[in-house]
């Protein structure tokens, strides 16, 4: 979000002043009706509102135990000594106040159900970052697990907060699990094409550089993981392999019609496909940037990083991935390395 909209500026006031502006919540179930009234379950309540309390990022806590305190103290003539549970002597006919005033009765339907089974703690999270959410999240199961044991309660944590922290966790998850995906078919092509390990690593080596790159501009910019970022790293991939895959099947013929010369072979390779990968990426590379004039941070976001991560990776299959052929050609260029490929590949015909 850009930091001089008037929108960041009141988002800025609303946590400092109110203390967040993600709602946390967390329900509560006593597995019996009318569960929730018991003493003991307010009580736990109690401790664990104040943990939320002690916690900087969050805001105070509210739950039908600020209800029943506040009864409480409105039944002592607003005595603010007796804004606390009810004891032993005093519970039955403050949890009657409570239940029979109509005011209190309102607030009671917000936080606790018809049954009196389930009841929930509401309050609001600051934008403190996911590491930080995640750190609170832990703490906040602990306190749990210590007051609710589960043979006698479920305790659940929801609301938005905790669905950003998961979304979040969700994207980085599905990003390293499609990128893994392609890295494998992409291996397992050039394994079914060169049937050489050495040339699968050679392959994978320009194409994962560029995703580095971007991944690194966008920590240093400070451009979040998000549904329309995350798309960039697949995307450049697939486009960037195929440039790849494609001198390396020229380099490969070129090899068997240079009769395993390693030099001549790159050269022919990169002056057969060097010009084809170039256009096309500069195409791509306008195409995606495009988008950056759009009015949707989304859309501006996802079409520079793309265009850039393109840019990046035409310079890597056209210096990258020929420099290590050529300094690694001892290694990865003998008939040792390249066996007969599962897919035939064609011999360049000279015209008549």
């Amino acid at each position: 979000m850009p930091k001089d909209k008037d929108f960041y500026h009141d988002i800025v006031f609303f946590e400092e002043e109110f203390g967040g502006i993600l709602p946390f919540e967390v329900l509560i179930d006593t597995k019996k009706e009318k569960g929730v009234m018991n003493l003991s379950t307010l009580k736990r309540m109690e401790r664990l509102s104040e943990t939320i309390e002690e916690i900087p990022q969050l805001s105070r806590p509210i739950s039908v135990v600020d209800v029943i305190k506040y009864t409480k103290q409105a039944f002592y003539n607003g005595n603010p000594k007796y804004y606390q549970l009810p004891t032993s002597q005093d519970k039955n006919f403050i949890l009657n106040y409570t239940k029979n005033s109509t005011s209190n009765s309102n607030l009671l339907n917000n936080y606790v159900d018809s049954t009196g089974r389930y009841a929930r703690i509401t309050t609001f999270m600051k934008d403190a970052g996911t590491d930080k959410m995640e750190l609170i999240e832990a703490q906040l199961k602990n306190k749990i697990a210590k007051e609710f044991p589960k043979d006698k309660y479920d305790v659940t944590m929801t609301g938005k907060a905790l669905i950003f922290l998961k979304g979040t966790n969700y994207l980085i998850n599905n990003l390293v699990l499609s990128l893994s995906l392609a890295i494998l078919l992409i291996a397992l092509f050039m394994a079914f094409m060169f049937r050489s390990f050495r040339m699968i690593l050679i392959s994978l080596i320009p194409n994962i550089f560029p995703l580095l790159i971007t991944a690194g501009l966008m920590g240093y910019l400070g451009v979040p993981i998000k549904p329309s970022t995350i798309l960039v790293f697949s995307i450049a991939f697939g486009i960037s392999v195929d440039d790849t895959i494609h001198f390396l099947a020229k380099y490969r013929q070129e090899l068997k019609a240079n009769n395993w010369r390693i030099k001549v072979s790159v050269y022919n390779a990169l002056r057969e496909t060097g010009v084809s990968m170039f256009y096309t990426s500069i195409v791509l590379f306008f195409g995606f940037l495009v988008f950056v004039v759009s009015s949707f941070g989304g859309t501006i976001a996802l079409g520079g990083l793309v265009s850039i991560t393109l840019l990046f990776a035409m310079l890597s299959n056209l210096l990258l991935l020929p420099s290590l052929l050529l300094s690694l050609e001892s290694i990865i260029a003998n008939k040792k390395t390249f066996k007969e490929p599962t897919v035939e590949i064609l011999a360049k015909e000279d015209d008549n």
